[in-house]
């Protein structure tokens, strides 16, 4: 392996040009290929193996049309104080307010309140759907102004009036602004790290080009391949943080080999056969975290992984070749300014920040473990609590009029109004269709816990009905679930009289199942995950007790962060520091993304600090060197890179959107925790008390497990001072 990218990076640094080019050409075919490419669509949100999917693929079926995914709008009315909706003045500005809701070029219907009874018993408040023929992403500007004008024109008459809905939607997610803090802070960090602007900004300029190359390539394939608009979120994010990273790793090992008298060319060689080893194996751990997302079932989460992967691996070639070939056309350029003003390159001193931190550690490694375990271990409490569900206008910001109307809703129609459950009876099966679907609305409606069920509303061919019951509780509130639990439960009594079938659905029983599906799938996906990266991590450092202490470190970091997440987001413990106001269950989905996404990240680290270990200690060094070895030469860009994930997760934590914010805190927190504590701290401790145990391997699993070079063993004959004969040593200043 390390003989291979030797190669590979000599190559790279003599074809320059050719490297560069190939490069451009790629960025010019996949741009060309997104631009002729169809738009992608908005993907449906699809769950296969749940219930409530089950029931709304029926509604599909036996209710053509019914379901199509068109934009709402929820309008709220409430009168002033005292006041009701029905007096003569207030109905009349409601009406007009209703008429000029339908007059819109893409709205489908507008309800009036007052003839479909949608007015609350105390006469205080009233709400109108609106219908849209589009799509919430495919509604123009216009229509939105439309909407928005009315509200304020209704306003006026002296009424409360708030909307709801995926009309309401901006579009959610960063509008950009996170991505571009994080990259400023990014170069801030590479150019403390080396001092150089070049250093700092050819990290970047690589990263940027390889996430333009997978988003392009995502846009091009994006019909095709059925991708959604969705689908490049976490292919961007990755790709710019690995990207970096990788690129980060390349420029510090290519720095450390010049100061050792090498020449450009050998320089770069080495920098690609040894630190280009660990970045295609952490490169690896990270596909297979991303590509064991499948694992969950989710078909839109598993082309997110599996397009984040594509990302990573494009992040993977582009730090094999093009940095090699960037470096060639600014050898010098790289080094630090002293390096450039006197003409030459010192080895790096013994004795830094990084090696400081190594022997103290060393010294005392018993309580440096303990306290890193326990104190991870105090913050993991809290995830035993762990409520897991889909938070929507509840938990956004008061200052929102989404948020002002789901209150305006609760508070007059009560707090499960907010999320009605959806009843599909199958009555095919039935003599009589409408009597048996009366049995079951009959008994449901007498289910504590449920304040109201609708009229059953029947199919064209009468043997399918829909109804609606709204629970007592908000959805989502835990007695909600238990409600949706009770109902599923006493299906088989119920169904028993008569010849239908029903299954429960609606937006708060699918989020329910989900979360339910979700923690279903967690550990199956940590055992795929984790097992496949610690026989990758046995190969590369062929050792039993590292690639397990790997894992358990990992492990240990995750629950922290949720542990972390669930004490501000769900319990409410510094909630208003972050800005978050309405504190919930934890997005369905938070921990699936937290374990692919950091484990990735925790991996990258462990490859990168371990192996220089691994590569020391190969090389004659004793254990206790070998780890303050490998502090020394990775400890400052390992932290470089974890300032940055940090930096780019924590941006997201400024957003309005409490499930972008959630996402941030969470990812920002797991990487603290598993760069500083983990790594940077439980590693070194755990490699000291082990000493020569650590890189024990049982014989018969050596002669088992294939042999790749990582530490560039193969390399080691080559000295600095025997450069390739091509190769003509010159001063650094002469090819500034």
């Amino acid at each position: 392996m390390a003989t291979f990218l030797y190669r590979v990076g000599r190559l790279a640094f003599r074809r320059r040009w050719y490297v560069a080019l190939v490069w451009a050409a790629v960025l010019a075919a996949v741009g060309l290929g997104a631009l002729k490419a169809p738009g992608a669509v908005d993907e449906e949100f699809s769950m296969p193996g749940i219930e409530s999917q089950k029931a709304f693929d029926l509604m599909e079926e036996r209710f053509p049309g019914a379901t199509a995914d068109g934009a709402t709008a929820r309008v709220v009315f409430v009168a002033p104080g005292g006041e009701k909706v029905t007096a003569a003045e207030n109905k009349k500005a409601v009406e007009d307010a209703v008429a000029e809701l339908g007059d819109g070029s893409q709205v489908a219907s507008a309800v009036d309140p007052f003839r479909a009874q949608a007015v609350s018993k105390d006469g205080t408040t009233a709400y109108s759907t609106v219908t849209y023929k589009v799509g919430a992403s495919d509604l123009t500007d216009a229509s939105k102004a439309h909407l928005e004008r009315t509200l304020t024109q209704a306003q006026e008459s002296g009424l409360t009036v708030e909307a709801g809905g995926t009309a309401m939607d901006d579009g959610g997610g960063p509008g950009g602004a996170a991505e571009v803090i994080g990259v400023a802070i990014a170069a801030v960090v590479l150019l403390v790290t080396f001092g150089s602007l070049a250093a700092a900004g050819l990290p970047l300029l690589t990263a940027v080009i390889g996430v333009g190359v997978s988003m392009a390539t995502i846009l091009a394939l994006s019909s095709a391949l059925g991708l959604s608009t969705t689908t490049g979120t976490l292919a961007m994010m990755l790709g710019l943080a690995v990207g970096i990273d990788y690129a980060l790793f390349v420029v510090s090992r290519y720095r450390e080999e010049r100061a050792k008298g090498r020449t450009p060319q050998e320089a770069v060689g080495m920098a690609v056969g040894t630190a280009g080893s660990a970045v295609v194996f952490a490169g690896l751990t990270v596909v297979i975290a991303l590509a064991g997302l499948a694992v969950v079932g989710i078909p839109m989460l598993t082309k997110m992984g599996l397009a984040a992967a594509g990302a990573v691996v494009v992040g993977v070639l582009i730090a094999l070749t093009l940095v090699p070939a960037f470096l060639g056309f600014w050898p010098n350029a790289v080094l630090s300014r002293r390096a450039r003003k006197s003409g030459r390159v010192e080895e790096s001193a013994d004795s830094n920040g990084g090696t400081r931190w190594a022997r103290f550690v060393l010294r005392r490694p018993l309580p440096v473990l303990l306290l890193g375990v326990v104190g991870l271990g105090a913050l993991a409490v809290p995830m035993t609590e762990l409520q897991l569900g889909m938070p929507g206008d509840e938990a956004k910001s008061t200052s929102t009029t989404e948020r002002r109307a789901y209150d305006a809703l609760a508070d007059a129609f009560g707090p499960g109004f907010n999320g009605p459950l959806t009843v599909v009876v199958d009555a095919k099966g039935d003599a009589d269709p409408k009597g048996a679907v009366s049995t079951i609305s009959e008994e449901i409606g007498g289910t504590k816990g449920v304040v109201s069920v609708s009229p059953a509303r029947f199919n064209e061919a009468g043997d399918t009905a829909v109804f609606s019951v709204v629970p007592s509780t908000a959805p989502t509130d835990e007695k909600t679930k238990d409600l949706v639990t009770t109902i599923r439960g006493e299906r088989d009594g119920v169904e028993a009289g008569t010849g239908a079938t029903f299954e429960v659905t609606g937006t708060t029983a699918m989020n329910i199942d989900i979360a339910d599906k979700v923690q279903a799938a967690l550990v199956p996906y940590l055992i795929v995950v984790v097992g496949l990266a610690i026989l990758l991590l046995m190969v590369v450092f062929r050792s039993l007790l590292v690639p397990l202490k790997a894992a358990l470190g990992f492990l240990l970091s995750v629950l922290a962060s949720l542990g972390a997440v669930v004490v501000v987001f769900q319990q409410g413990h510094g909630a208003e520091l972050l800005g978050v106001e309405q504190t919930g269950p934890i997005m369905s989905l938070m921990p699936i993304f937290l374990v692919g996404i950091v484990f990735g990240l925790a991996m990258d680290y462990e490859v990168f600090l371990v192996s220089r270990m691994r590569e020391a200690y190969v090389h004659g060094e004793s254990p206790g060197q070998a780890v303050t070895s490998g502090f020394r030469h990775s400890a400052r860009v390992v932290v470089a890179a974890a300032l940055i994930m940090i930096a780019v997760f924590a941006g997201f934590v400024g957003e309005s959107d409490s499930m972008i914010k959630m996402i941030g805190f969470g990812l920002a927190s797991a990487v603290l925790f598993d760069a500083f504590v983990v790594r940077m701290a439980i590693v070194p401790a755990v490699l000291a008390l082990l000493g020569d145990k650590a890189w024990w391997l049982p014989k018969w699993l050596d002669r088992i497990l294939p042999r790749v070079d990582v530490e560039g063993e193969a390399l080691s004959g080559r000295s600095a001072a025997q450069p390739a004969p091509s190769e003509a040593a010159e001063p650094v200043a002469a090819r500034t």
